[in-house]
């Protein structure tokens, strides 16, 4: 017996770091490492300790034999990544892999003073940052996000039905009541406080901001109401407290969604799927209650190149085909697309449509009787069509515009009453910092914020929104031994202030912010209502609740 890792593999190497036998690929040392879509355990190599396992932050590694109906895809999708991957191996035999030298990154010397470093965002990047330090410096750390609880990408971000994924929070909520960390939630740089401010309290400041900003299509109509980004609805569906409960209107019966990567899958799964598997799930109340009350039947994903170069994983692939009571289909408008698909390897991405149906499906009439999800491939949005809110979306029937061979002009409505723009995210202008607008990225050097002495970027806000959540490991041990090695060169600029003076001037400045006990109140408050209901949690959706939960306030939260 071997095992296998899975859908919810969040890549950030634990697993590697414990496996006696080196069969856990690609490894951070390796090429491949951040460009694959997941890790993968090689069945030849493999001895059966279960060590990946119990390490695994996600709970995504099981034993083939093991594997679920829903998830036996992956045995033979662990062993495809090793094949005839070392020229001159016996294919017959074992794929032993040989251990590289041994590295040892964060060598500090003897006499090294603690620094005094503050983490802005408490999402994976930021987290790991602070992990890093905290485990190999004596560093403190000061960790600031503007909303009143912690958890950035992870409670906002990951889709409610991906509670495994979620865990990966539990890892970094350790870290929260670390002796030498202080937490200050709900205090924003640049309003509460400036850049220039936070700078004099510390040795460092590190920037893990994200990349919160949706991209745009560019298409008339694209502001009419009903046409909202994919990052404000998977911020809705999360119960993000800036997002308003009724920010998103279902009553339609077809939706579009512009875009095929993971985020469109999930926005798709979650308008399909049975509102009661969803209780699983940490879902906001208010979407629950509005996919209950609401419409859809039909998600039309559309893309605007082929199977081929569809941006989506095969394990949210994998997941949508074995979604209960939801068909999956793919509109053979484009003789392309399905000559593209019967002609691809066993592991190319088009491949995993084989077997789905195929239909010319014709826009005039209503979504059939039930739940279906229709990729729409070579066809880009031309213009959301509406008087007063989005009714329509008019699409090229081709490649979009004749851009690519074999493409055409024509173009056709697809009626629907909301549509969701999946098409990428950018990072915004930091406060304070110097940002380039072609990348939406703050420009840096290895984490070193160009001109800025003391100042760091980790995350979306430093390399593009790319990456899942263990990629920001990676990411954030690149910015933090920059940052060491200028503590070890002595070019940090010195803190003008202490650490209680610091505190002395958020007080003045915000007094709503949460620290780590106010953090544990809210944990406790949502986990009660999460047991009265028979959920894993229900969130707070609200600033004032968050915060009325944060002074152990629970019988002023409604409900």
């Amino acid at each position: 017996m071997t095992y296998a890792i899975t859908q919810t593999c969040c890549s950030d190497a634990t697993c590697v770091s414990v496996c006696p036998v080196n069969c856990i690929h690609p490894t951070p040392e390796e090429p491949d490492f951040g460009r694959t879509e997941m890790l993968y355990i090689d069945p030849k190599s493999c001895i059966d300790c279960g060590a990946c396992a119990d390490a695994c932050p996600v709970e995504a590694v099981f034993p083939v034999d093991s594997l679920p109906a829903s998830q036996r895809e992956y045995g033979p999708l662990n062993a495809a990544y090793f094949a005839d991957r070392e020229p001159g191996h016996d294919p017959e035999g074992p794929n032993f892999h040989t251990w590289g030298a041994p590295s040892f990154k964060r060598s500090l010397p003897s006499d090294f003073a603690p620094i005094r470093v503050a983490v802005v965002g408490t999402g994976p990047a930021g987290m790991y940052a602070a992990e890093d330090l905290l485990l190999h410096t004596g560093a403190e750390v000061t960790l600031i996000d503007r909303l009143p609880v912690a958890g950035g990408l992870i409670r906002y971000g990951v889709a409610p039905d991906h509670q495994s994924t979620k865990r990966a929070g539990d890892t970094f909520a350790r870290f929260h009541t670390h002796p030498r960390v202080r937490m200050h939630l709900g205090l924003e740089v640049g309003r509460d406080i400036t850049p220039e401010e936070l700078a004099a309290h510390h040795d460092a400041v590190v920037y893990a901001v994200g990349a919160s900003a949706g991209r745009r299509l560019g298409i008339p109509g694209e502001d009419l109401p009903g046409s909202i980004c994919a990052t404000t609805f998977v911020s809705w569906y999360n119960a993000h407290p800036e997002v308003a409960p009724d920010a998103v209107d279902l009553s339609a019966e077809r939706v579009v969604v512009v875009g095929n990567g993971n985020v469109a899958l999930d926005a798709a799964r979650i308008l399909v799927s049975d509102p009661d598997a969803l209780l699983a799930g940490d879902i906001a109340g208010h979407a629950l209650e509005a996919l209950r009350a609401g419409s859809v039947r039909e998600v039309v994903l559309l893309g605007r190149r082929g199977p081929e170069d569809a941006a989506y994983t095969r394990s949210e692939l994998l997941a949508l085909k074995h979604l209960a009571g939801v068909e999956l289909v793919v509109d053979d408008h484009d003789p392309r697309t399905g000559a593209t698909i019967d002609a691809a390897d066993a592991g190319d991405r088009a491949a995993l449509l084989r077997g789905v149906a195929r239909e010319t499906v014709d826009w005039s009439r209503p979504p059939p009787t039930g739940r279906r999800i229709v990729f729409r491939f070579h066809s880009a949005p031309v213009e959301a069509l509406g008087d007063g809110g989005v009714t329509a979306l008019r699409v090229t029937d081709g490649a979009g515009g004749g851009d690519e061979e074999g493409g055409t002009d024509s173009t056709r409505s697809i009626p629907s009453g909301l549509l969701l723009r999946a098409v990428g995210q950018r990072g915004l202008p930091v406060t304070g910092l110097p940002f380039d607008e072609t990348t939406g990225t703050v420009p840096h050097e290895g984490g070193r914020v160009t001109g800025l002495p003391g100042t760091y970027v980790v995350g979306w806000i430093k390399r593009g929104p790319s990456g899942g959540i263990g990629a920001n490991r990676t990411c954030a041990s690149e910015t933090v031994g920059t940052l060491l090695d200028d503590a070890v060169r002595g070019t940090l600029p010195a803190p003008e202030h202490g650490a209680k003076a610091f505190q002395r001037l958020v007080r003045r400045r915000n007094r709503r912010v949460v620290d780590a006990r106010g953090l544990a109140e809210i944990e406790r408050a949502e986990l009660a209502l999460g047991r009265r209901d028979g959920r894993p949690r229900v969130k707070l959706a609200t600033l004032p609740e968050l915060v009325a939960a944060a002074r152990g306030g629970r019988r002023r939260i409604p409900g």
